[in-house]
């Protein structure tokens, strides 16, 4: 299929799946013409890509993850051990966003949002 057909099963933008190809986590076939071609393991793969990256899993991730789904000796702790890594990172993220929303919280409680100039958000980052 070409890369439009492939874009439509997938689910990922044409323009996606060519960056993934460029960094090698996809395949292209060229039909004689020069066209890119995809068999149905292609979008396979494209749709793996699309719901790890909905996961947060990073390029690199998602190559680490492709190893493992492609190797059929792959022990399933590897795979574990990686989402757990993962899982560590998205903990920390959610701690640093609820520590931003409180401080923008109290900096929004304390900016009156009138006509008046003073504004403790534009105070508290401008000197700290």
């Amino acid at each position: 299929m070409l890369i439009k057909d492939a874009a439509a099963a997938s689910g990922l933008p044409a323009k996606t799946i060519r960056y993934y190809e460029s960094l090698g986590l996809v395949q292209s076939r060229r039909a004689d013409n020069g066209y890119r071609q995809y068999g149905t393991r292609d979008v396979e793969r494209m749709q793996f890509l699309a719901r790890s990256r909905t996961l947060g899993f990073s390029l690199e991730e998602c190559r680490s993850l492709l190893e493992l789904y492609d190797d059929p000796g792959r022990a399933s702790a590897a795979v574990n051990e990686l989402a757990r890594q993962h899982l560590n990172e998205l903990d920390d993220k959610i701690r640093e966003l609820n520590a931003m929303k409180h401080t923008l919280t109290g900096l929004v409680s304390r900016c009156p949002g009138n006509q008046s100039p003073d504004c403790a958000i534009l105070d508290s980052l401008a000197h700290g």
